[in-house]
């Protein structure tokens, strides 16, 4: 079974920074594309940013020039590192990850969120 864990949400005001971390733990082989998404109330989840193991990113284009995402292949973990926030970032984060086993199965995971708010 594999577990995500979502950290370093909280409040902030606008224009700070806030990083976020994700750490996957159980049995894993490897993991290909990792992930965060965010959703707001009353709105669907959305993709924020993206990083394949190779370490190619793709960003929303709302994001893009504030966060800056990466990983750490070692430790399983993928960080997000968001810059000059604005009120309308405030969500509850998610991150993914599709982990691999030994056996070649692939699934993608969801961590269980961490609410971000940024103050006027």
């Amino acid at each position: 079974q594999v577990q995500l864990v979502e950290s370093g949400g909280g409040l902030v005001q606008a224009g700070g920074s806030l990083r976020l971390s994700c750490a996957a733990s159980g049995t894993i082989f490897s993991i290909n594309t990792m992930g965060w998404y965010r959703q707001a109330p009353g709105e669907q989840r959305e993709l924020v940013a993206t990083i394949t193991r190779g370490g190619s990113t793709n960003y929303a284009d709302s994001v893009k020039g504030r966060f800056t995402i990466s990983r750490d292949n070692a430790k399983n973990t993928v960080y997000l590192q968001m810059n000059n926030l604005k009120p309308e970032d405030t969500a509850v984060y998610y991150c993914n990850m599709n982990c691999w086993s030994i056996q070649g199965r692939g699934k993608d995971y969801w961590g269980r969120g961490t609410q971000v708010t940024v103050s006027s």
